[in-house]
């Protein structure tokens, strides 16, 4: 039998209707492994390496994927193909051990023909799209291991600051500091109503001889 491996049980679900008997599906319930939840998980010093390690509430799920993945003919990674679903497949692949018949397969719906097709063309785990989900990660943690803290001492306990809400509060701040430092200038512009016959009509001071018309004088 082959085992194909997704995050969400539901799609485990559904892909077991179509597939047949040849196939056993199982889910990962999202990610398996993740930096420790008690420390920074990152040597800084050493490249920004992330200290990946499986996820504590998940070595039941892993133990049976293991299991699975050594009685099966092939084992198919069928995770989201995105960042995240890209990252969780390789650290499957991981911890199955199993390289040899391992292969990576995406789909963008879940049909028959989708299914179908994508089980005809695996490839590679695409490892830009593992380190893509691995700088994010490191970047979460960063910001939120060192700033976290801050914002429990300056505001409420319990808060956490992200990447996302990081740059956020950046733009404002810089924004505002623009704000700040605006000088107003004040100047006039001067409109005048003409008229040629029967026809009236508004013109604009534009120039004063080669120069631009800013009249600062009322």
């Amino acid at each position: 039998m082959n085992l194909i491996i997704v995050e969400s049980p539901t799609k485990a679900r559904t892909l077991s209707k179509f597939l047949g008997s040849d196939y056993s599906v199982e889910a990962t319930l999202g990610h398996i492994k993740d930096l420790p939840k008690s420390k920074l998980g990152i040597e800084v010093e050493k490249n920004f390496k992330p200290n990946y390690a499986p996820i504590p509430a998940k070595e039941e799920v892993i133990k049976s994927l293991k299991l699975k993945a050594k009685s099966a003919k092939l084992v198919l990674l069928a995770t989201d193909p995105d960042r995240e679903g890209e990252a969780i497949s390789y650290h499957v692949k991981e911890v199955l051990d199993t390289d040899g018949k391992v292969k990576r397969i995406t789909f963008h719906e879940i049909t028959k023909e989708a299914v179908e097709e994508a089980i005809a063309n695996p490839r590679a785990i695409d490892k830009n799209l593992v380190d893509a989900q691995i700088g994010r990660r490191v970047l979460d943690r960063l910001v939120g291991y060192k700033l976290s803290p801050l914002l429990w001492r300056k505001i409420r306990r319990g808060l956490s600051a992200g990447r996302v809400q990081t740059v956020t509060v950046r733009l404002i701040v810089e924004r505002e500091r623009e704000i700040e430092k605006f000088k107003s200038d004040e100047y006039w512009e001067i409109y005048c109503q003409v008229s040629s016959g029967s026809k009236s009509f508004v013109v604009k001071l534009i120039k004063i001889g080669d120069k631009n018309a800013e009249v600062k004088d009322k």
